[in-house]
C-alpha cells in the first residue's frame, strides 16, 4: 500500500504540493483578486510568512472587520435585513459567530498541513452540523447533514474544525476544562478506531447509521424522528388548497409557480435522481420565499416549492427546499488548490453523493433566474441532537459518534468515489502519530477556541459601535 503521503503526492502529482514554487504561486495568483489564495499558495510552497492569527489587535481587528465582509459581500446585495439578523444572532453567541465566520477561520490555517492525506472535507464540521436526515428508502439516516464548505482539503481541517466546534460548544455549555479535555479525546478516538475498521474491508463503501445498527444516544434520536408526514405537512401546507400558510419565516409566492416548475423541470434532467422519479410527477403546486434558517446560510435566498406526492391524496405531497449555493471558504486556501468550480451546486451535492450512503433522492442541483441552486427535500425525518441537555457521559458518547462519522465520510474518498488511488483510511493512518493524536487536537482547540473567543469580543465591540451598520442599511 505504501506510504499515504505518497499516496495523496501521486493522486495529486499535477496540483498538489509537488509542483514548483512558481507554478504554485501562478495559478494562485491566476484564481482572481483574493490575496489570500496567494498567502496560502506561498505558505505550502514553504515559505515563512506571518499567518493572521499573529497579527496586532489593532489590525487582527482591521483584518476580521474585512473578511467579514468580504463573505458578506453577495449576501449584502441580496438581502441586507437577513446579514443584520446574522450578525445580531452571531453577537449573542460564540457558537454562532464561530458557525458563521467559516471563512476568517480558514483564512488563519491557509496553506497549512500541506502534508496530510487530501480528502473531500466537509469543510464545516461541529456538533450541530450532524444530524437525521431522509434516506432513500423513505427511513431515516444519521450522518453530516451540511456539506455548504465541501472542498478538497488535507483531512486535519475537518477533524480540527470538528474539534473546535466542540470545546466551543462545551465552554459555552460551562463544562470544565479537564471534561471538555475527555470529549475531545472521545472524539480522536472514534476517528482514528473507525478508520481502523474501515482499513481491514470496504464496507464503508454502502454503510449508513441507521435504527438497527446505530448506538443508543443516535438510535434514539432516529427513532423520535419518525414523524407522520400528513401531520408534519399540515403544519406548513393548507392540504385541502395545496398552498403553503404563510407566517413571519413562510412568505407564499403563488405567482411563480411557472418560474419554479421550469427551474424543477431542468433539475429533473440534470440530476440521477433515481428512486425520487418513482415518488413524485415533479409537478409544482406552490411556492414560498423561507426566511430565517441556518446561520452560516442567513442573508442566502432561500424557497420552499411544493410539488405533487405519488398518490392523489394531498397528504403525501413533497416539500422540497432551494438554497442559494456559494463558494466554499475553503475556496483558495487548502494547499494546493487550483481547481476552478464551475457549479457552486453541484460542488455541494457531488460531496453529498460521496459521503452519505442511501442519502436523501431528491438531493440535486437547480438553476433559478441565473443563480445555481442546491436543492433537497424538506423532511418530518429532519432532526438533530439538543446538545444542551447533554451530561459529561452524553457529550462523550455523542462526540465518540460524530468522529465515527465524520471517519467513515473520509474512508469514502478514495477509488470507489472516483477521488484518489489506495484507501484514504491507511492513507491517513499512515499520516498520524496515534500516541499524540488526541492531545495534539485538544491542544489546537484550546488555542483556536481562546482566539476566536478573543475575536467574538472584537465583533460585539464593532458590531455595537455601528461598524457594520452601513452595510446593511
Amino acid at each position: 500500500m505504501g506510504d499515504g503521503r505518497k499516496s495523496k503526492s501521486a493522486a495529486h502529482s499535477k496540483n498538489g504540493p509537488t509542483r514548483t514554487k512558481k507554478k504554485v504561486l501562478d495559478d494562485a495568483v491566476d484564481r482572481g483578486d483574493d490575496p489570500f489564495a496567494v498567502f496560502a499558495a506561498r505558505v505550502a510552497a514553504g515559505e515563512l510568512l506571518v499567518p493572521p492569527h499573529h497579527l496586532t489587535p489593532h489590525d487582527r481587528r482591521r483584518h476580521a472587520r474585512r473578511t467579514l465582509m468580504f463573505d458578506h459581500r453577495m449576501r449584502l446585495k441580496n438581502r441586507p435585513e437577513a446579514v443584520q439578523a446574522k450578525f445580531e444572532a452571531m453577537a449573542a453567541s460564540v457558537v454562532r459567530f464561530f458557525r458563521g465566520t467559516a471563512l476568517l477561520y480558514y483564512r488563519d490555517l491557509a496553506g497549512t498541513d500541506a502534508d496530510m492525506p487530501i480528502v473531500l472535507c466537509l469543510g464545516d464540521v461541529h456538533p450541530e452540523n450532524f444530524g437525521v436526515m431522509p434516506g432513500v428508502d423513505g427511513t431515516p439516516v444519521f450522518g453530516p447533514n451540511d456539506f455548504d464548505e465541501a472542498h478538497f482539503a488535507p483531512f486535519t481541517y475537518d477533524v480540527k474544525r470538528g474539534a473546535v466546534g466542540f470545546e466551543l460548544a462545551m465552554k459555552e455549555a460551562g463544562l470544565k476544562k479537564n471534561h471538555r479535555l475527555r470529549v475531545i479525546e472521545a472524539f480522536a478516538r472514534g476517528y482514528v478506531d473507525a478508520l481502523k475498521e474501515f482499513s481491514i474491508d470496504d464496507r464503508e463503501a454502502d454503510l449508513s447509521m441507521r435504527i438497527d445498527n446505530s448506538p443508543p444516544i443516535v438510535r434514539e434520536l432516529l427513532e423520535r424522528s419518525m414523524k407522520e408526514r400528513s401531520a408534519w405537512l399540515a403544519k406548513i401546507v393548507n392540504i385541502e388548497r395545496g398552498t403553503f400558510l404563510p407566517t413571519d419565516e413562510i412568505v407564499p409566492m403563488s405567482s411563480r409557480v411557472e418560474d419554479f416548475q421550469k427551474a424543477i423541470d431542468l433539475y429533473r434532467k440534470q440530476n440521477e435522481l433515481g428512486a425520487a422519479t418513482r415518488m413524485t410527477s415533479f409537478q409544482v403546486k406552490d411556492v414560498a420565499l423561507k426566511k430565517g434558517s441556518g446561520t452560516a446560510s442567513l442573508g442566502l435566498e432561500r424557497y420552499f416549492v411544493l410539488i405533487d406526492g405519488p398518490t392523489d391524496s394531498p397528504t403525501d405531497d413533497v416539500i422540497l427546499e432551494m438554497k442559494q449555493a456559494r463558494p466554499s471558504a475553503i475556496t483558495g486556501l487548502a494547499p494546493g488548490d487550483t481547481a476552478a468550480i464551475k457549479n457552486e451546486a453541484k460542488r455541494v451535492v457531488d460531496a453529498h453523493r460521496v459521503h452519505v450512503a442511501g442519502g436523501d433522492p431528491y438531493y440535486g442541483y437547480a438553476e433559478l433566474d441565473g443563480r445555481p441552486y442546491l436543492v433537497r427535500e424538506r423532511s418530518p425525518l429532519k432532526n438533530s441532537l439538543d446538545i444542551e441537555d447533554l451530561d459529561l457521559d452524553g457529550w462523550c458518547e455523542y462526540a465518540e459518534v460524530c468522529g465515527r462519522v465524520l471517519a467513515l465520510a473520509h474512508a469514502r474518498c478514495d477509488a470507489d468515489a472516483g477521488i484518489r488511488s489506495g484507501d484514504a483510511e491507511r492513507a491517513i493512518l499512515e499520516s498520524i502519530d496515534e500516541t499524540v493524536f488526541a492531545s495534539d487536537l485538544a491542544e489546537f482547540a484550546r488555542a483556536a477556541g481562546k482566539r476566536i473567543r478573543k475575536d467574538w469580543k472584537i465583533f460585539k465591540e464593532d458590531f455595537r459601535r455601528g461598524a457594520f451598520a452601513c452595510a446593511v442599511q
